[in-house]
């Protein structure tokens, strides 16, 4: 028996789900269905999966929209905290990518996609806990490949070898491939963001965008060779100065990449404005979640998180 998860109406629409239901039909196969995942995937609807699994006796799932990461993050909506899982188990055997099914998205979904591509590789790149220079030059290469093809869908979306690229940009990024040799990643921009995923249901894409730059302006001087690297080889900045010059300069054209693909790059800007207490509540928040794993650029406490959701806002 399989389970066909899926989430709103774009599989419907583009014919998607009739294809797949087709198909498993021509095999003999009986499916159950699980719809309405939405894009910050709620714990309610993992239960009521959960029970169609144990009902119908399920040995296979068939999500409509996938990837080849381990990785998942699910919203408790009870209480506002959404929190990451990260197992084997939960890579996919096949992961069937075709960037016609993607046509159908909005740009500000195209582009927040972009955003977590680059983050993924990013935080396995700002570290302290050694690199390899293949890995190094295949997450430049895959930072530079994005954000090209990044701004030629924000420009036409119906580009069929942007979105090609996009697509296997994302698979890598994901598949854990720009993290060998190092420590396995910072992944504190991640955290922060779900925080305020959890309170504020934000884009996740947009939600890194927005945090991205107050952390790195945060923790750069603790990791400068790296962010001296990214500037020179991302963004190609060939200006000369002192090393924290050239890592603001890299910064601020990212900056400037993220407000060409109108994502943003502070609170404001995604449309959040936490008060204080709101703030302190992301902090622990965070803190409870990473437990020991605060940070690989920079080791974090609750005090530093504040300060970068005060900086954000």
């Amino acid at each position: 028996m399989y389970c066909l998860s899926m989430g709103g109406n774009s599989a419907r629409r583009l014919g998607l789900l009739d294809k797949i239901r087709h198909s498993l039909k021509e095999e003999g196969i009986s499916v159950s269905e699980l719809e309405g995942i939405v894009p910050n995937p709620r714990l309610d609807k993992v239960y009521e999966g959960i029970q169609i699994w144990k009902a119908d006796d399920i040995d296979f799932l068939l999500a409509a929209g996938s990837e080849t990461s381990r990785g998942c993050v699910i919203t408790n909506e009870k209480t506002g905290e959404k929190r990451a899982y990260d197992d084997n188990l939960a890579r996919p055997k096949i992961a069937i990518m075709n960037p016609e099914y993607t046509k159908s998205l909005p740009d500000y979904q195209t582009e927040s996609g972009c955003v977590d591509i680059m983050m993924h590789t990013m935080e396995r790149y700002f570290t302290n806990g050694g690199n390899l220079k293949i890995t190094d030059a295949i997450a430049e290469a895959l930072l530079r490949t994005v954000m090209t093809n990044a701004v030629i869908l924000h420009d036409n979306p119906g580009n069929y070898d942007a979105r090609s690229e996009i697509m296997w940009a994302g698979s890598l990024a994901h598949n854990d491939l720009t993290g060998c040799g190092n420590d396995g990643g910072d992944f504190m921009t991640h955290e922060l963001e779900h925080e305020m995923g959890g309170m504020f249901d934000v884009t996740h894409g947009a939600g890194l965008a927005a945090i991205w730059p107050s952390w790195v302006r945060y923790v750069c001087k603790d990791c400068l060779p790296r962010f001296v690297r990214f500037a020179r080889n991302v963004m190609g900045i060939t200006s000369e100065g002192t090393d924290q010059e050239i890592a603001e300069a890299g910064i601020c054209a990212m900056e400037q990449f993220y407000h060409s693909i109108d994502m943003p790059t502070n609170m404001r800007e995604l449309g959040i404005t936490p008060s204080d207490n709101q703030i302190l509540d992301m902090a622990n928040r965070c803190m409870i979640a990473c437990g020991d794993h605060t940070g690989s650029a920079k080791k974090l406490t609750a005090a530093d998180a504040i300060e970068i959701y005060k900086y954000a806002r």
